[in-house]
């Protein structure tokens, strides 16, 4: 009897221990597959354009409330401001022309770039019917608001693939911004000005309101540049990047950018409601402007990863003329996406 007591025990000792191994590794997993912390804020920025109104769309419709406790949206006027929010670590998230990234991670900054949403933003606008495009400005002078950025870069490899060279046979003038671009040409002191949307529908809708004489979108630099440059006729302008504290959080990288994929494309297919929602964050954009304007934008979210070789044929290009633009050399591989 007391031999078969001492069994049970025995038994019993072993049921339990092993009870208690598999919960120690039940826990263990569970630990190693639980989701990680909700962020306490997450900071999205942008400019008032077309590239960020799926991250207003992302902050009304808590796309991030699983990943964190607050969500806010901070706007930016250019991306000299933009350079130094990120420097100061004052953002987690931004819209951002697709040259910055590149630039920032090859001067040491490890930020990433997640995703391309805007393909065709920018826009040649004319008082002149008789310009259709780029390779009719000839003789003609055209205003530039943009002098050390992304639009201003583009154009000149648009223009030097048209056999045009800025003074000997056009202008170029620079000028500070969109509105002192948008002034002249309401003003009639310029005819061919480059403008972003929404700046462009803004500037139509003004001109309309006021009664002005005609204006003319007389074509949009995509087109333009799949005329130049058939061999790359995708032309990646615009998208969202992590900073480089946000870009160590891969798994939420990840959940931004599929947000604002999601994001971009309900922007997309319901362009009222997405101008509707904007206006109430951005007051100063009429409800109609802002709905011809992602009408007019090809906005289509895609994964870095997935489009790394229009990318690269882009900022090639780029570093051929202009090395400072990108950082002197091609971005490396873990850049692409989270």
């Amino acid at each position: 009897m007391k031999i078969s007591l001492v069994r049970i025990s025995i038994n019993c000792i072993r049921r339990l221990s092993l009870s208690a191994t598999g919960l120690m590794l039940l826990s263990l997993s569970l630990h190693g597959n639980a989701a990680p912390p909700r962020e306490e804020v997450v900071r999205l920025a942008g400019p008032a354009a077309v590239v960020s109104f799926p991250l207003l769309h992302m902050l009304d419709s808590g796309a991030l409330a699983e990943h964190a406790e607050r969500v806010e949206f901070r706007l930016w006027q250019n991306p000299d401001q933009l350079r130094v929010l990120l420097a100061n670590e004052a953002i987690d998230f931004t819209a951002a022309p697709s040259n910055l990234p590149a630039l920032l991670a090859n001067r040491g900054q490890p930020v990433r770039l997640l995703s391309i949403s805007v393909w065709g933003i920018l826009w040649l606008v004319s008082r002149d019917p008789q310009v259709k495009g780029f390779a009719d400005l000839a003789g003609k002078e055209l205003l530039l608001p943009y002098q050390r950025d992304l639009p201003a870069l583009l154009v000149n490899e648009l223009l030097r693939a048209h056999g045009l060279q800025a003074g000997r046979d056009l202008r170029l003038r620079h000028v500070r911004d969109s509105q002192d671009a948008q002034a002249l040409l309401l003003a009639g002191q310029v005819d061919n000005v480059l403008l972003v949307e929404p700046a462009v529908s803004l500037l139509l809708w003004r001109n309309q309101q006021q009664g002005g004489a005609p204006l003319y979108r007389a074509q949009s630099l995509e087109a333009a540049w799949d005329q130049a440059f058939p061999g790359q006729p995708e032309l990646p302008q615009a998208g969202l990047m992590a900073s480089a504290s946000a870009a160590r959080k891969r798994e939420l990288s990840r959940a931004v950018e599929r947000a604002y994929a999601h994001s971009a494309r309900w922007c997309a297919d319901d362009p009222r409601a997405c101008a509707e929602l904007v206006h109430r964050h951005l007051p100063h954009l009429p409800v109609a402007a802002i709905d011809a304007s992602i009408r007019a934008t090809r906005l289509d979210s895609r994964p870095a990863h997935a489009v790394r070789a229009q990318l690269e044929a882009l900022y090639r290009l780029l570093g051929e003329h202009n090395p400072q633009a990108i950082g002197g050399r091609l971005p490396e591989v873990e850049f692409y996406g989270p």
